[in-house]
């Protein structure tokens, strides 16, 4: 059985990253895949427990230490129960958030040190790297707006400074140019349509044996 691929989708807040993650997983079944839908922090029944620390409550519930470390502590269990499984299984995993979401908010937002993040991945995620890192970028305030529309229990993050968010957009960016192989940047700034229409066209790109062209 031929082994599955990864595809994560990072960005900021109100980047549309969900939304645009079911309706790609949509056209990816259409074209005979067998996609699993997860997303971090969550996406396992024990990272889920971890997510409602991190995401509910006050923005200062917890120093930028602990939220890497329990960002991590939720990633392991996601791997271990649910991805690597799927992925050994031939499945599409596609994961809303991963990795590069510790190194954006923990790392460039809150200031932790880059280079002990990537001792942390090395330790916990080894050499699971996702075969396609979409990245949906827009500028800060057009988010935060966006997010603010939709607001629920889940806005930690959303309400931290707006330099903060700048940051963490700038690392994301950064990212991107770094492992420009594996991420492709995508303006979000369009209508969703348009968005995912990029989208799929990325992933033809990247997967040329194995997807049709995008319409």
């Amino acid at each position: 059985m031929a082994r599955g691929r990864f595809i994560t989708f990072e960005g900021g807040e109100g980047a549309g990253k969900s939304t645009q993650a079911k309706r790609l997983a949509t056209w990816l079944e259409g074209q005979g895949r067998n996609v699993l839908l997860t997303r971090e922090p969550g996406g396992s029944p024990g990272a889920e427990e971890i997510r409602k620390l991190l995401v509910q409550g006050a923005t200062d519930r917890w120093d930028p230490m602990t939220e890497t470390l329990l960002h991590f502590a939720a990633r392991r269990d996601h791997l271990e129960r649910v991805i690597r499984p799927a992925l050994a299984a031939g499945q599409w995993v596609l994961s809303d958030r991963f990795a590069d979401s510790t190194l954006a908010y923990q790392g460039y937002g809150h200031g932790v040190d880059r280079d002990f993040i990537a001792l942390l991945e090395k330790a916990v995620v080894g050499s699971q790297r996702p075969d396609l890192t979409l990245i949906l970028d827009l500028p800060v305030a057009q988010g935060l707006e966006r997010a603010g529309a939709r607001r629920g229990p889940e806005t930690r993050y959303e309400d931290m400074a707006q330099a903060f968010h700048e940051r963490l957009r700038q690392g994301f960016l950064a990212i991107a140019a770094q492992e420009p192989r594996r991420c492709r940047v995508i303006d979000a700034t369009a209508s969703l349509d348009a968005v995912q229409a990029k989208l799929r066209a990325a992933m033809t790109e990247a997967f040329p044996a194995e997807l049709r062209q995008a319409p």
